[in-house]
Parts: C-alpha cells; structure tokens; sequence
C-alpha cells in the first residue's frame, strides 16, 4: 500500500478521494484492492485486467455502523487489518421491498516489515471512515448536527418472556455482534419480574448511563417510561435518550420507529436489524408522551396507545396465541369477530388546533454517538472492549437506591384536564353517540408489526389521533376496516361507522359493567379515564 496517495480520479460520488491505499485480500494475499475514501463512500476495486469502472463496488458510509484496526493472531505476521463494516439496503429475497442485511469488508495491511507502523496506517483508516461516517449522519437543513462528546454508556434490558421467549436469543444472535462492530459498550440487564425494569431505572444513578436500551415487547418500554416519571430528578431522568429493539409479538414502537425511517414495512428479524442499526447511528428525536388520569387518582404515561372495546379485547384475549408472534392478533380479530360486542360509554375530547397540523413533522434530531477518538475510546477503563470481550454482563450494573422513603408521584402537571367529576370545558366536543365497537386513541404510527393504525402520526406533533367505531358496523365490515389496516389505507374508506380525528386531550366514561381498558397494551382499571399529550416530553433513539 502506499499511504495516503490519493489516486487523480474521484470517487464514484464525484466526491475528492481523501484517501486511498492498496491492500491485500485477507484470505488470498494475491488478490489486491484498491481503496478510495470520499466524504460519502468507501470505494472498493479489485486490481485486475477488467475495465475499471466495473470492478468499482462504492459502499455508502451512511450504511457504516463500526470500523476498527487490529493486529492477526500470528504475531509473527507483521501486516495489520482495516476491518469496516455495513448493514445497506438490499433487496429482499423473493419479495418486493428493502431490508438492511449485513455486510463486512476486510482488508490486509502489510507496506512495511515493521507491524507498528502497519498498525498506525491501519488504524488511521479506521477513524477516517468513523469520522466521514459520522458527518453523514445528522443533516438538517444542509448543516452537521452533533451532540458533545459522549463515553457511549448503555443500559441495554432484555426481557427474556418476550414473545416465545427468545429476545435473548436474539440478543445473542444479533444484537451484541452489532453493538460490538459499533464499538457500542453495553450492560446487560435480564429483568427477573412484572415491575423490575420500573424499580430499577426509577432508584438507578442514570448519571452511569447515555441511553436506556429496550430489547422486548412494548410493555418494558412502558415500565421504563413510567420508572423514569416517578423519580423526584424526573426532568432530567425523562430526556435520557431510549430505544427499542423488537423482541415481543406486537413491537409496535419498533415497528414506528423503523417507519418513520422511510424504510418499507419489515417484521420479524428484520425489524431487528433495522432498529439495531437505527441504534448504532444514534438519531435521537423528541418524542411525545400522554398521561392517563385514572378514576381512583394515579395517572400512569403513554407512549404508544389507549384503546377500549374491541381492540383491548382482541390485545389481552389474544396472549394466549403468542406461539404465533404478530399473527396472534389477526388471530384474536377473528374470534372475537364471532363474538362482536357493543360497549356503553361516553367520549368527548378537545380538538387539535391548526397549529399542531403545520408542525407535526417539524422534529428535532441532534447525534447520540458523534465521531471520537477510536484509540481512546478502545481505552475506556470503565468498560474496554478487547478483540474477544463482548463488555456485557447482567452483574455489571451499579444501581444506586436513593434514601429517600416513598416514590411521590412526578411528573409535568395536566394544564388540559378537568377533575374527572366536573364536566369537560365548552371547548371541547361531546360526542353523541354512547354506543361504540371501539375507541382506540393512537400517537405512533403502528399498534403492531402488521397494524398502520395511524399512517399521518409522527414522533413529536402534539396529537392524540383518536379513531373510534360506532355501533352498528358489520361484521364483514369491521373485518375489512383491520384488514386495510395492515396497509395503512382504512382511513381511506367511506366507511360510516369510522370516525378519525385528532385531539390535545380526551375523556372516556364507560357506561357497560364489563371491559377492559389497555394502555400501551397494559390493563389498567377500568372506569372513567382522561389523557392529556405533552408534546415532546421524552427522547427516542430513530433514523
């Protein structure tokens, strides 16, 4: 290789190589490349008697996760290695969209006999890729948005129930590979109990971490959430940015998150690596979260969805088809289809002003994880990753318990809410009819994998979108509506018995004996219940 000799021709982006060198194959030395480094590719050719330009691969450092320098295991071997890796869109197999799908580029380094220089070059690449990587990251508005420097500290929690009880398998499979090739130190955390990711981050020194990672269904995330808003340092502890990664049967947040990604619609193990990457590129966007006032006084927090009548029925009926992941709910539809209630109630809510409708994809991104130092950063005594050390483990987490008796309930006041006893204020609108199928209020984009609930919804615009079914509707036809759902499209329809609006806040009174009300998938009591949005209140780790 000759260092740092830029070659006369550009990139395949028509950027300035501000970098090239040439380079062995790892498994047959024979086999050379050449490399170019731009301000938005690294672009790999194979040195041979084929026309130039088609042996040029230009792989995008926006699809970059983790690049590092390292020395092979034969000591005797002077050469370094220049390892770079990528998870691009590609095409899925025997069906029409994109998935990320992993992609590792290694390359041998041996100019010199002597290996430390080898290993300077080799690791000089590495932070150049790193750094162009970063840049790519975070533009809004033509400008390069970074945080502070930051050690990249990682609470990751895994739920080991989740779905048929693989998250940690999945964990073990993908995740940790991903993190590492990020150089992304995490803890591990296997919650042991209902309640133990609450308790947890709610008495934890969070000044130990930069993220709170949430590897499961949406239930932890609502634990977390709500552990978060119990603390009395409740300002500071909600903006600690969060993420998802899907590892339940409905992952529904994930399923937004990788939505608003731009990305066509995924599930499964795809999801995953598409969360996962969102993760490694660290975007962090505010996002909205909805108190729910409950009749008997404590409220809990939303980030996901309130639902009464059929959708809670089908959610909460359907736990006992979780052996079929995401189809347990099309499942429960079915049957519950044959069983088609009417539930008593009363709702009103208060109307979006026109100002949330312009400012609803107006969200604010700043970059968890800027460019650093590689060399320093390997070097980190709190937790050093060397070449085998995945730096994870469910003893390493210091939680600091705070002194201080009983947990007051926090949180930001309710400034669009009445008592539950008095009436609404005239501003709002009573609906009139008291006879419904459902009542399903909405602020992410997806109430499943396979559900596009509220297809114009974004992260942070201050909406409850409120959907709500009349009694009256056919069988035939509710089946259809959820049908349509999975594209997004039931909005769509003419459909009589479909109400959509969008709302600041809202109260539901239910009139019949029997129901069940869900926050975020969760029962909560049932009875009368009031929500109130707060625009922008937490943080969320997306693309």
């Amino acid at each position: 290789m000759e260092p740092g000799k830029a070659p006369p021709d550009r990139g395949v982006d028509s950027s300035p190589v501000t970098l090239y060198g040439e380079f062995t194959a790892v498994c047959n030395r024979k086999v050379r490349y050449a490399v170019s480094l731009t301000e938005k590719e690294l672009v790999v050719q194979r040195l041979s008697s084929s026309p130039v330009q088609r042996n040029k691969v230009p792989l995008s450092l926006k699809d970059c996760v983790g690049s590092r320098a390292h020395r092979g295991e034969d000591n005797a071997d002077p050469a370094a290695y220049f390892t770079v890796y990528f998870y691009p869109l590609r095409k899925r197999w025997m069906s029409s969209g994109t998935s990320r799908q992993r992609v590792e580029q290694c390359f041998r380094l041996a100019a010199l006999q002597d290996p430390r220089y080898n290993l300077e070059e080799a690791e000089k690449w590495a932070r150049a890729v790193m750094e162009r990587s970063a840049r790519q990251q975070s533009v809004r508005d033509g400008l390069v948005v970074m945080s502070e420097p930051s050690r990249r500290r990682i609470m990751l929690l895994v739920n080991p129930q989740s779905g048929r009880g693989q998250a940690l398998s999945l964990y073990n499979t993908h995740v940790q590979r991903m993190l590492q090739e990020a150089r992304l130190p995490h803890s591990l955390v296997i919650t042991e109990r209902q309640n133990h990711a609450r308790e947890l981050v709610r008495d934890a020194d969070l000044s130990q971490w930069d993220a709170l990672v949430i590897m499961s269904g949406d239930g932890l995330l609502f634990e977390v959430i709500n552990g978060l808003l119990e603390r009395p340092d409740w300002e500071e502890a909600i903006r600690t940015p969060l993420a998802i990664l899907p590892g339940g049967s409905g992952n529904a947040l994930a399923a937004s998150v990788h939505h608003y990604s731009g990305a066509t619609p995924l599930s499964s193990v795809e999801l995953l690596l598409s969360c996962g990457f969102l993760l490694c590129k660290g975007l962090v966007s505010r996002m909205d979260l909805v108190s729910i006032h409950l009749s008997s006084g404590p409220r809990v927090f939303s980030f996901l969805s309130l639902a009464w009548g059929f959708v809670a029925d089908v959610d909460i009926e359907s736990e006992k088809y979780r052996h079929v992941r995401t189809a347990r709910f099309t499942v429960g539809t079915l049957v519950k289809l044959a069983s088609l209630r009417v539930y008593r109630g009363r709702l009103a809510y208060l109307p979006a002003s026109p100002d949330n409708h312009n400012d609803q994809n107006n969200v604010q991104k700043t970059s968890l994880w800027p460019a650093s130092n590689l060399d320093s950063f390997s070097r980190d005594n709190r937790c050093p990753i060397p070449e085998q050390n995945s730096c994870h483990s469910n003893n390493s987490v210091k939680i600091t318990r705070r002194e201080n008796g009983l947990h007051r309930r926090a949180g930001p006041p309710a400034s669009l809410l009445p008592p539950l006893d008095r009436p609404v204020p005239g501003d709002w609108v009573v609906v009139p009819e008291e006879e419904f199928v459902l009542v399903l209020a909405m602020y992410q984009s997806h109430l499943a994998e396979d559900l596009y609930a509220a297809p114009d919804s974004a992260l942070e615009d201050g909406l409850i979108h409120l959907l709500y079914v009349k009694a009256g509707i056919s069988r035939a036809a509710l089946l259809r509506l959820f049908l349509m759902m999975e594209k997004g499209t039931h909005l769509t329809t003419n459909c009589p018995h479909l109400v959509h609006t969008k709302a600041r806040a809202l109260r539901l009174e239910p009139q019949s004996p029997k129901g069940i009300i869900t926050v975020d998938g969760e029962v909560v009591e049932y009875g009368p219940v009031q929500a109130e949005v707060h625009r922008g209140l937490a943080r969320l780790i997306t693309g």
